[in-house]
């Protein structure tokens, strides 16, 4: 005690506002049931680390430390004579299910919970660190003083001490608060109660002792979920569910009883200084639900209790909805192959879902979990590595690890590789065995910071719901490159710098899968040819034409088209009659088919000729790959427009080859005897140019363009349908989408838009921006000037779907967000060169490509159903990752993927040195 005492001034004691990391490592996912030394918490940054990384950061970071260590066990409860009656320890699901009478989880008659089989056994203690002489800042700190902190040694410490510890050890912390934060925005605000300024207070004398365990209700004597109402003083159990679970309805029974004249009521264990963080609820029946209640201070004044004295000890209702929400039986909803055998280790960890975050999970398994290995090689870590050593994370002290991009990447890629977490192989793959591994929180990873962090700023995946995931792999493209070439050289040194070939620079993430491709349009007034090239892409989204389609023939048929819909419905009511389920018939399309039309010849017919003095003559347009990235992402548009207008998910099967070639898509540039039409005619001013683009398009409506993106249509879609009805009416937009979405060009960007771009902005401009990209998506998008676009395209690196998406989500404070990149570019670091210093040329090579990954969708649209990743391992044989389940493929899913990617086959076995 002597060593400790002369540090208690150095604890703080949290607020609810303050973010307190007690059930996470910062730079691991340890956790307090990772190992026997849990975490430790420092008690002035509430940081929670490994004992090993507690006090890194370098030579600048503090010397010595006081935390509190967090231990916590699941233990297996003592069976009773009821259970051995009729448990012989190989239960099954039909077992469990056998005597449950009541539809909840764990009430009594109901189905079991993992409380009715575990408990937790929590420790603590306060521990001194302090920084062993002459070692080095990776070195582990040496535990200088150790005591137990409980409710019996808590008052041999100073009171300072005991403070900052109770306030973490009780404190809702940074895990729940970005959960709750994600179900804010999900709900609607709480409302101000109507009885809040004219409460009758009943001035019965009754005070309220600060001491909890003196708190019961006064009905049943029961001691938790507890609620003081505000105007009589009275303390009654929680409201009982209507499956028999919660409280002892004592609060509700007692505002019944007494005529309904008292409605609010307060959550005890939950005041604290900050009022609003408060627990309350009002039982009118006008409101009914919870409510916020600005005299609370003031009511509670009247019966002693001073708000500024008092610390949360109990969870809020929001956090228990947060906590039910983030342990449901996800898989159980989905998972129909029982008999996949399930596999654990490096590259084969599951991640726990959030909560509709399988969109996250099954993108990260694809980037992060060892198939791309150059991302493998940037942010993770081979089975044993030592994480406190990754470049990535040493240095960086543990107070700012939490907000770093790179460092967050880091760990979780370094958890998926390595194999820290993943625990023993369960006896089977059935998500109901609630003593497997997966529900074992010693082994469960919760992706949560990496989620928090990367959607912060997003106006859709900073949310609670389900998403896109072919949106979120291009958002986080642009949160990875924009970290990555803001950190330089400094932290992502290029590995193969000193190789002949090597430019030096920093290659970004996304240019693995960076491909541009070009567009050779023909004249047919006069035979001239233009070729443009376009901006940098990510994804490859392809048209999937139904009208190719064919029912796969049984043995012994014949390729036939699909049966007409009255046929079926024919068929259909039949098989009805004679007792018999019809089997819909779905077609299969070739991917060839989606190819060719995506590469087909396409008429424009008032496309706008620069040197036919800005008119309009019709024109054959056909687009190539110009390079071949070493990874390609495929994304089939699988939805479009129903009859009712909503997006519907097309029943159609793609046949997707395990290998593809797309050297015959390769684009051949300019020719010899091609007339190359002039990029714009000597005497047409800029001016002049500018006005016809103003005119050829209207100004599109943002509102417009997201209502309709937000249906799971593309942008250049979108774009397509606002310009041709006159740019913001939505419902003629969706008509006519309804009526073109099957178009071959309707996802294709508008040649016309950059056509019409004066030529001195054709090339790169001083910094580096294709200004006629800049000019293009100024006039599309319609709500953006020049100077905006072009900062999100250097944001970007280039890319303009990137660039249009990082518009949109900082549409609250855009001038402030580019205000923001200016500084960071201007004096970040690594800046000094600027972003297009750090940018590498796009990689290129043979045409053909080998399948490695597939992500699957289950749905009805993209923003809802569940996400699920397949991906080929080292030994050849496909793995399924869903959220925490992870198996061996029996079949995987080839013909029904929503993103597939491949590897160039030349580059199979020869990672990037660079990365």
């Amino acid at each position: 005690m002597d060593l400790i005492t002369p540090l208690a001034s150095s604890c703080r004691v949290a607020t609810p506002h303050d973010s307190v990391l007690n059930s996470e490592c910062a730079y691991t996912f340890h956790t307090p049931y990772s190992t026997d030394a849990g975490i430790v918490v420092n008690l002035t940054t509430y940081v929670g680390t490994v004992d090993a990384l507690a006090l890194a950061g370098g030579s600048s970071g503090p010397s010595e430390g006081l935390f509190v260590r967090i231990v916590k066990k699941r233990v297996e409860k003592m069976k009773t004579d009821d259970d051995d009656d009729c448990d012989d320890g190989k239960k099954s699901d039909q077992d469990t299910n056998t005597n449950v009478t009541r539809l909840g989880v764990g009430i009594e008659g109901g189905f079991k919970s993992e409380e009715d089989e575990f408990d937790t056994v929590s420790t603590h203690s306060i521990v001194l660190l302090r920084r062993r002489e002459g070692s080095s800042s990776t070195s582990a700190p040496e535990v200088v003083a150790e005591l137990p902190y409980n409710d019996s040694t808590k008052d041999t410490f100073p009171t300072q001490v005991a403070l900052s510890a109770d306030a973490i050890l009780h404190h809702a912390g940074l895990a729940v608060q970005q959960d709750l934060k994600a179900w804010e925005l999900d709900d609607e605000p709480k409302p101000v109660s109507k009885f809040a300024e004219s409460l009758p207070f009943v001035d019965n004398g009754i005070t309220i002792s600060p001491d909890p365990s003196t708190w019961k209700c006064e009905k049943s004597g029961a001691t938790d979920n507890l609620w003081l109402n505000l105007s009589t003083g009275f303390i009654g159990g929680g409201r009982k569910n209507w499956d028999g679970s919660g409280g002892s309805n004592g609060a509700l029974d007692y505002y019944q009883e007494t005529g309904e004249r008292y409605p609010l009521v307060v959550k005890l264990g939950t005041i604290t200084e900050d009022i609003d963080t408060a627990d309350c609820y009002s039982y009118d029946k006008t409101e009914d639900g919870p409510v916020k209640v600005p005299t609370l201070a003031a009511l509670l004044q009247k019966r002693g209790i001073n708000v500024a004295g008092m610390q949360k000890t109990v969870k809020s209702t929001a956090e228990l909805e947060v906590e039910l929400n983030a342990t449901y039986a996800f898989d159980a909803i989905t998972e129909s192959g029982s008999s996949l055998v399930p596999v654990s280790g490096p590259g084969l960890q599951g991640l726990q879902n959030l909560g509709n975050s399988c969109y996250i999970n099954s993108i990260v398994q694809m980037l992060l979990g060892g198939t791309v290995s150059e991302l493998a090689s940037r942010y993770g870590t081979t089975a044993g590595g030592d994480v406190a050593r990754h470049p990535l994370l040493d240095g960086i002290a543990p107070r700012d690890v939490t907000t770093d991009i790179l460092a967050q990447t880091a760990k979780l890629s370094c958890a998926l590789t390595s194999g820290t977490f993943a625990g023993p192989v369960p006896d089977s793959a059935r998500v109901t065995d609630v003593k497997s591994a997966a529900t074992d929180p010693k082994y469960r990873l919760a992706p949560r910071m990496f989620k928090n962090l990367i959607g912060k700023d997003h106006v859709d995946f900073c949310t609670g719901q389900q998403q896109d995931a072919a949106q979120y792999l291009q958002y986080l493209f642009e949160k990875l490159d924009r970290a990555e070439l803001g950190a330089g050289a400094a932290r992502l040194p290029n590995k193969s710098a000193n190789d002949a070939t090597s430019s030096g620079s920093v290659p970004v993430s996304s240019s693995l899968f960076a491909f541009k491709t070009e567009t050779r349009s023909v004249c047919n007034s006069d035979g001239k040819t233009k070729y443009k090239q376009s901006a940098a892409e990510t994804i490859l989204n392809l048209r999937i034409p139904v009208e190719k389609g064919k029912i796969v023939p049984k043995s012994g048929e014949t390729d036939r088209p699909p049966t007409p819909p009255d046929q079926k419905r024919q068929k259909s009511e039949e098989g009805k009659e004679d007792g018999k389920k019809e089997e819909e018939e779905v077609p299969t399309v070739t991917f060839k088919d989606c190819l060719d039309a995506w590469s087909a010849t396409q008429t424009i017919d008032d496309f706008r000729w620069s040197h036919l003095g800005n008119a309009v003559a019709a024109a054959s347009s056909q687009v190539r790959f110009d390079n071949f990235p070493r990874y390609l992402i495929v994304q089939m548009q699988r939805y479009e427009l129903g009859p009712d207008w909503t997006p519907k998910k097309i029943e159609v099967n793609i046949d997707m080859p395990h290998s593809i070639d797309l050297n015959d898509v390769r684009s051949k540039g300019p020719q010899d005897g091609e007339d190359i039409a002039p990029e714009q005619d000597e005497e047409a001013s800029p001016a002049n140019n500018a006005a016809a683009a103003t005119s050829a398009h209207p100004s599109i409506d943002e509102g417009a363009l997201v209502q309709l993106m937000d249906m799971g249509f593309s942008m250049n879609g979108c774009k397509r349908a606002l310009t041709t009805v006159g740019g913001s009416d939505v419902e003629a937009a969706m008509n006519w989408i309804f009526e073109h979405n099957q178009d071959p060009d309707f996802n294709d960007p508008m040649p016309e838009a950059d056509a019409s771009a004066p030529a001195s902005t054709t090339e790169g401009g001083a910094d580096g921006v294709d200004e006629a990209t800049v000019m293009s998506l100024v006039e599309n998008l319609g709500c953006f000037t020049a100077d905006q676009v072009r900062a999100a395209l250097k944001e970007s690196n280039g890319a303009a779907d990137r660039a249009a998406d990082w518009l949109f989500s900082h549409m609250d404070d855009l001038d402030g967000a580019i205000a923001a990149l200016a500084s960071k570019n201007e004096g970040g670091a690594g800046s000094s060169a600027g972003p297009n210093a750090s940018a590498t040329p796009l990689e290129d090579g043979d045409g053909k490509y080998s399948l490695v990954g597939l992500i699957s969708h289950i749905g009805k649209n993209t923003g809802s159903g569940h996400y699920v990743a397949h991906l080929l391992k080292k030994d050849g044989k496909w793995v399924i990752f869903n959220d925490e389940k992870v198996a061996l493929s029996e079949t995987p899913p080839f013909e029904h993927a929503y993103m597939y990617l491949f590897q160039r086959t030349d580059a199979i076995g020869c990672p990037n040195a660079s990365y």
